[in-house]
């Protein structure tokens, strides 16, 4: 018995040991492809880790000293397991914007930021068909459906902050959340699970999930993601819990398409049946449904309620906004309802939901993984391999895009609508290298026109019936930073109380 012991323990001395130094000569041959970009921190073997570990808390200080020195040009910064490749310029985003998926893959950078295979489960990657599904026949629906967005923002609000004479404080990203949940599910899966608190709290809960594992994750060096990733991740508890809420309905659809066909007069018009139209054969499982529906709702749910969340922050703190928001809500829905259509004559509503994004985006995105050699415009060749993003936050802040960069100007992309005679390039909908939150090319957001859509709808409702204000005494809140992402405060409440004008 001791003998075995000790054999198996020499064994794995001896793999950890010949894994060990294929990861060093591993480092040591990356290092050396990619000596002709400079760095921001040290470039050396054993060096570059202590930079690796300031990058968790201040990558996006490292980001903006690449982008000051490097602008239209490319340096490195190193993570704990490999180097980024930053780039900045329009003619770089340009490049990047029109490059072959099979040249710079963005779902192989997706997989390895947010740690995918582990957070979410592999088969979504292999696999994406969702991501047509909410590009195409859930943006084509938003028409279709509003008034069900509409009336769930209503419901939500009066549910979980109801209208009070007096100030009441409440902590913002916890209210949004909850409201977010409750308005995209209405669309996704309808009454009554939208309103259902467990079904709301799994969606929830696997949204911060994702993004607190994916973060622990990205902390330790490749050799030990695999182990790390099985060892945190939830991904058959969540599903076994998301399977009690809607494998029920995932169920019947299936077998009401399978016996009656698609062009059913009594066929649901929801997320499920919206997949139906996207999921090859093998993959219409009600297991499969039920995690696409989940891993819909963290994209949906993480990226609104953090936008919604700064925008809260951004009225907050400049109650100046509001009476000329509140203004031109008040005339859109009483000459056009609440429709798809006045959210688009909600031009200042529009204006300061994008300004508020411009200052609250992380310090990179855009985020490729190199397949083969990629030579750029301008000369610069990076290997096969090589991880590259845009500098993001940098490009929001640079003054020679934007006039006062770091001031809130509310209204900045609407003086610039009316400047250019321009009525669509400035929407907070459009894609330009100067505006990045929603990415560019082929890669951007697909969910971006159900995110603005609703995102109006609730400020404009916040306005309409609400006066917001924070605490007595206190500054905006400010966002935190972890590995270059930048997310709200978590804790800060805001005073909300009926409107009294």
């Amino acid at each position: 018995m001791v003998l075995e012991t000790s054999t198996i323990l020499t064994a794995a001395l001896g793999f950890l040991g010949a894994y060990g130094a294929y990861v060093w000569l591993n480092a040591v041959s990356t290092a050396y492809k990619l000596r002709h970009i400079p760095t921001i921190g040290s470039s050396g073997i054993i060096t570059s880790y202590i930079d690796a570990y300031r990058y968790l808390s201040r990558g996006h200080e490292m980001i903006q000293e690449g982008y000051k020195k490097f602008h239209g040009n490319a340096f490195k910064i190193p993570l704990m397991s490999r180097w980024l490749v930053i780039v900045s310029g329009p003619q770089m985003l340009e490049d990047i914007r029109r490059a072959d998926n099979d040249l710079m893959s963005f779902d192989e950078a997706v997989k390895e930021t947010i740690q995918t295979d582990y957070t979410m489960g592999k088969h979504l990657r292999k696999h994406p068909f969702h991501i047509a599904t909410v590009r195409t026949p859930l943006t084509r629906n938003i028409a279709v459906r509003f008034g069900d967005i509409k009336d769930e923002v209503q419901a939500a609000f009066a549910d979980i902050l109801p209208q009070k004479d007096d100030w009441t404080a409440v902590p913002a990203l916890g209210t949004v959340m909850q409201v977010v949940v409750r308005t995209s599910n209405r669309l996704f899966v309808g009454l009554p699970l939208c309103r259902n608190p467990d079904y709301m709290a799994l969606n929830i809960e696997f949204t911060i999930d994702v993004m607190q594992r994916a973060t622990k994750i990205n902390k330790y060096p490749a050799f030990l993601k695999p182990i790390a990733g099985r060892l945190l991740t939830k991904v058959h508890e969540n599903l076994k819990r998301m399977l009690r809420h809607v494998g029920p309905m995932i169920e019947e659809q299936l077998e009401q398409e399978r016996l009656y066909g698609r062009d059913r007069e009594d066929r649901p018009n929801n997320l499920i049946s919206w997949l139906l139209e996207d999921a090859p054969e093998e993959n219409r499982t009600v297991e499969d449904f039920a995690m696409r529906i989940l891993t819909i709702n963290f994209a949906a749910i993480h990226t609104t309620s953090q936008a919604l969340t700064q925008a809260i922050y951004d009225l907050a703190a400049h109650p100046e906004y509001i009476a000329p928001l509140r203004e031109e809500v008040e005339n859109v829905i009483q000459a056009e309802g609440w429709t798809k259509l006045s959210m688009g004559k909600m031009r200042k509503v529009d204006s300061f939901i994008k300004e508020s994004q411009r200052m609250a985006i992380g310090a990179v995105q855009l985020s490729r993984k190199l397949l083969k050699d990629f030579t750029f415009s301008n000369g610069l060749t990076l290997p096969a391999g090589t991880h590259v993003a845009v500098a993001t936050n940098a490009t929001h802040m640079d003054e020679n895009i934007y006039e006062n960069p770091h001031e809130f100007n509310g209204f900045r992309f609407l003086n610039m609508r009316d400047e250019d005679g321009e009525n669509i390039k400035h929407q907070i909908v459009s894609l330009s290298p100067e505006s990045l939150t929603f990415g560019t090319g082929r890669h951007a957001c697909p969910g971006r026109f159900f995110a603005a859509n609703e995102l109006k709808c609730m400020l404009g409702f916040i306005v309409l019936n609400y006066d917001v204000k924070l605490p007595d005494g206190m500054t905006r809140p400010e966002s935190s930073w972890s590995q270059g992402r930048i997310a709200p405060n978590n804790t800060a409440k805001v005073l909300f109380r009926k409107r009294q004008d």
